[in-house]
């Protein structure tokens, strides 16, 4: 356990783990099962590599996407969005630069698939340039924008209620440094714990198209692997209660996905996730 320590230590001076990481990890260590801490330690290398498989697929799909039908737009922007404040609470919460730089190339990232999904114009007429995001004619032009509107609406309507709902409550209960610390962690508590709410206009789109041929499958089973590893760590690594049962909320979404990918018939005239038809 000696040399554990010193590579606590060093991985600490550089900022790639905190003080109680390393106690956590002492404690599954020597608290664990060592059979199911073996199959963790697999487990986490296949969870890198199926993270590193999504990353990829999702930059592929996006890079070679050519229409904008049956996708939600107004999710992409969403995700941006959360993203974002996610970057903007690990920033003000001083977290180690290594989760930063992974969370900022995060939020590049989003934004460039705003880019793909929506057209980006810098607007001149002002005093200042102004972003224009105007929608493709893919998207515009069918009944992907009307199905994706009526879902964000009410989306809209359940997500004002929980941010009120939680940032009331955690106001009241918890101490912050300052306002700004406080409207951050009250939109990153909700993002964390009712993110899954915003895969929820991508359902409704696929259910009313009555199809999943525009879905991006191989990213998606690398995604739902990953949920599944993440299962198993939740039982593994000590966390609050809330947050255990948060881990398992994808879990939800994913299996409704797979039984529309089993009801809808996928139609091969229809272009895949790169742009070809079947025919």
């Amino acid at each position: 356990f000696l040399q554990i320590e010193q590579s606590f230590q060093v991985h600490r001076s550089y900022g790639s783990m905190l003080e109680g990481e390393a106690d956590e990890l002492k404690r599954v260590f020597l608290e664990g099962n060592p059979y199911l801490l073996g199959l963790t330690m697999v487990v986490s290398l296949l969870h890198s590599l199926f993270d590193f498989l999504a990353f990829k697929n999702d930059i592929q799909f996006w890079n070679k996407n050519k229409s904008m039908e049956g996708l939600s737009a107004k999710s992409v922007v969403l995700n941006f969005v959360c993203q974002l404040i996610v970057f903007l609470y690990l920033l003000d919460n001083e977290t180690s630069w290594m989760i930063l730089a992974s969370s900022g190339i995060g939020v590049c990232i989003e934004f460039w698939k705003i880019g793909k999904a929506m057209h980006i114009e810098i607007d001149r007429s002002g005093k200042i340039p102004m972003l224009r995001f105007r929608d493709r004619e893919s998207y515009a032009q069918n009944k992907t924008k009307e199905y994706d509107a009526i879902a964000m609406k009410y989306l809209t309507y359940v997500l004002f209620f929980l941010v009120i709902c939680f940032s009331i409550y955690s106001l009241k209960y918890e101490k912050h440094k300052s306002w700004y610390s406080w409207i951050l962690s009250s939109l990153t508590s909700c993002v964390y714990m009712f993110g899954f709410i915003m895969m929820c206009p991508q359902l409704f789109i696929n259910y009313k198209l009555k199809s999943v041929a525009h879905m991006p499958w191989r990213q998606m089973t690398y995604k739902f692997l990953n949920t599944i590893i993440d299962d198993l760590f939740a039982f593994v690594i000590k966390m609050p209660m809330l947050h255990r049962l948060s881990v398992f909320r994808d879990d939800v979404i994913f299996l409704i996905y797979l039984y529309q990918r089993w009801t809808y018939p996928v139609d091969k005239k229809r272009v895949n996730e790169f742009g070809f038809g079947g025919e």
